[in-house]
């Protein structure tokens, strides 16, 4: 029955998808507006096959209906109610699965925020193309990725989940808040193609995604976050981040992403950088579908990575359709693309986003490249190449430097160009900032050139966000904290936590591995650590053999835990996180029979704000989705409702040249890291063409 149900869930999200498609696009090509409204109904009828099949297959795992391959392969009733309920994202079937549902959400939610614009050719253009990408991922249910398949004769237990992913109880939150954020950028890269197709190409298409884009970046953000964290709780290597090709997979969009969220203002401010906007947010569209590729083919050995099934082509037919469609788009559209306006000068604020840009695309490059070209080796020339960690610690690290770099000077610039005394005055503070960074971490005893620029420019970049948030909360009180300008200044903060985490645990963690049998004891880093002797904890689900430490009179248990479901054994780290630093423990080797624990003992400083600037971020991304004090009007054609019914494409306006907007205090241009943080009011009027600063 399972199977039934979740069949028709799938076969009524397809066939609704690809009708939708096609009836919207054969009534926008001849403007036959009773066609196009037929799209809402399909959006919905999308979602509702979606829920049905989510349902199906949650009832199936949580009943044990070991009928379903993908039940047997993933469902066992040892496994713990939590983790049972996330077993559907454990491996490939049920990823896609939960991928077509978070599409179907999105694309419902387009519907609804537009419902009053549907006939505006933008708009429904934007949903035919997401209708298109439905269309395709439930073609993958309906054929190499069905996660209904029945088995001819159904076990009477399953294996469960990997022991990894039934170990900690992020398991139910990173996955699906990462796949938020991952198909989240469907609905800018559906806009972006809106635009080309319509030929409005100017900043109207623009702001009609602000706030889409702005969700779907804090959220990848926040899941690649909690990611580093289940890894370096999980899986005792004592580390958060691999440079994994799955990890890689994650960070590519947020990286181009997070260069279009900077670019895209100056395109707003002054209607330049439109080739290269459009580029960057096909491009992350794009590595969104080649990350999956990566995690759902196979062709990777990861920790992370599912095993390997027959949708590699698929996928990557799709991603190479996506790049074509855009490359040949923008190659139309060539004569309409021509920016109105020009850099006056590199000491401006275009120019450091510009800078900036060119700095996340080198390291978007430099992570694609480690990452693909072992693959392209092996497929080409059946040699097996590793491209290990410090290939990537020593390509990215001076170009995280220089985005540091960036990061204090960008704010401070006005726009068109900076003066000399200007920049001295607006930098002095920052300047001290950074001075007085790197004398406490001297004093503190850091040492080593890479990481006591890292902390110096951390405090410059500090001081450069703290400046702009002084001055908006001075002119508009708490309500200053609110909007693009000040909200990126937050994220700006969050960034620079995680970097001098990041500089501090990488090059000041120390490790010792040790043998203690039972009463022994040892000193570490001024830590005194006694091993009280080892215990065990059973469970019906596993079997964990801990050895219980004191270490300064605080308990700790690591583990090495047995999961009967499949006999795999994982080691389960004892970690207790302070603001200075982390004691971290782990049992290389299951104990010995005479009660002999093997320990790795690691001192990791800071790392507690790794995860502090993650949460930072997501607050600072919170705060820019409300629009500030000041906010942008428009009267451009492309944003406003198009009442005419026969849809036909009216192309937007050249956008004017703004007014040069006063620093600081939640001004609506606002270098922050998050770009697109000074959104519409809740009304949803947006557009630019002719922008004019108005104070609500």
């Amino acid at each position: 029955m399972n199977s039934t149900i979740g069949t028709l869930g799938v076969t009524l999200s397809v066939t609704a998808a690809l009708a939708g498609c096609a009836f919207m696009a054969v009534g926008l090509i001849r403007h036959r507006s009773a066609m196009v409204r037929f799209g809402p109904v399909f959006a919905v009828m999308v979602l509702v096959g979606a829920v049905v099949a989510v349902i199906a297959m949650q009832r199936a795992i949580i009943t044990r209906d070991f009928s379903l391959a993908y039940v047997a392969k993933v469902g066992s009733s040892k496994t713990p109610r939590l983790f049972n309920i996330a077993a559907m994202w454990s491996s490939l079937e049920g990823s896609i699965l939960l991928w077509g549902l978070i599409l179907a959400g999105y694309t419902v939610a387009v519907v609804r925020r537009f419902r009053a614009r549907l006939r505006d050719p933008l708009v429904a253009w934007a949903l035919t193309v997401m209708l298109g990408v439905c269309a395709f991922f439930f073609l993958l249910m309906a054929g190499p990725a069905n996660p209904f398949l029945k088995l001819a004769v159904a076990p009477s237990e399953g294996t469960g989940p990997n022991p990894l992913l039934q170990n900690h109880i992020l398991m139910a939150f990173h996955p699906p808040i990462l796949y938020l954020g991952y198909v989240g950028f469907t609905v800018p890269f559906a806009f972006a193609i809106a635009a080309l197709i319509t030929g409005r190409v100017g900043e109207g298409w623009l702001l009609e995604t602000r706030r889409w884009t702005l969700f779907a970046w804090g959220l990848l953000t926040v899941g690649i976050v909690l990611g580093a964290w289940w890894s370096y709780e999980v899986i005792g290597w004592n580390g958060f981040w691999a440079w994994d090709p799955v990890e890689n997979a994650s960070f590519l969009p947020w990286l181009t992403a997070t260069a279009f969220i900077h670019s895209v203002l100056v395109q707003e401010r002054r209607g330049m950088l439109r080739v290269w906007n459009l580029s960057l947010l096909c491009a992350t569209f794009s590595l969104t579908i080649l990350g999956t590729f990566l995690t759902r083919s196979g062709v990777i050995n990861s920790v992370h990575a599912f095993s390997g099934g027959t949708i590699g082509p698929w996928l990557l037919s799709f991603f190479g359709i996506t790049v074509a469609l855009a490359l040949g788009l923008m190659a139309w559209r060539g004569d309409r693309l021509r920016s109105p306006g020009a850099f006056d000068s590199p000491v401006s604020r275009e120019g450091a986003f510009l800078i900036n840009n060119l700095l996340f695309a080198l390291f978007a490059f430099v992570v694609l490249l480690g990452t693909v070209f072992p693959m392209i080796i092996e497929a080409t020339q059946n040699k097996r190449l590793a491209v290990g960690r410090p290939f990537f610690d020593s390509m990215t690290m001076p170009i995280g430097l220089a985005l540091l770099t960036m990061m204090a000077i960008a704010p401070v610039l006005p726009w068109r160009k900076a003066s000399t005394e200007l920049l001295r005055d607006r930098l002095f503070w920052p300047a001290w900032c950074g001075v007085g960074a790197l004398a406490l971490s001297v004093v503190l005893g850091g040492s080593g050139i890479a990481p006591l620029v890292a902390f110096t420019l951390g405090g410059f970049a500090a001081g450069a966000a703290g400046r702009q948030l002084v001055l908006a909360t001075r002119r508009q009180g708490v309500r200053g904290l609110i909007g693009r300008a000040n909200g990126g200044m937050i994220v700006h903060i969050g960034v620079i936590l995680i970097a001098v985490g990041f500089a501090a645990s990488q090059s000041f963690a120390r490790t010792s591995e040790v043998s203690l049998k039972p009463g022994a004891g040892t000193v570490f880093g001024g830590h005194q650590i006694v091993y009280i002797g080892k215990d065990v904890a059973e469970t019906k689900q596993q079997r964990a053999e801990r050895a219980r430490l004191l270490v300064d009179g605080h308990e700790y248990a690591p583990a090495q835990v047995l999961f009967f479901s499949n006999g795999q054994v994982v080691s389960r780290p004892s970690v207790r996180t302070r603001p200075w630093g982390d004691v971290y423990l782990a049992l290389s080797k299951p104990v010995a029979t005479d009660g002999t624990a093997n320990l790795t003992i690691v001192l990791n400083p800071l790392v507690m704000w790794l995860w502090a600037g993650g949460f930072v971020m997501g607050v600072g991304t919170l705060l820019a989705m409300f629009p500030g004090r000041r906010r942008r009007l428009s009267t451009d054609a492309a944003s406003a409702p198009v009442p005419d019914p026969t849809l036909a494409p009216e192309p937007s306006p050249t956008p004017a040249e703004p007014p040069t907007p006063v620093d600081g205090a939640g001004l609506v241009d606002g270098a922050g890291l998050v770009g697109l943080a000074g959104l519409v009011d809740g009304a949803g009027l947006v557009g630019l063409a002719g922008p004019v600063e108005v104070v609500v």
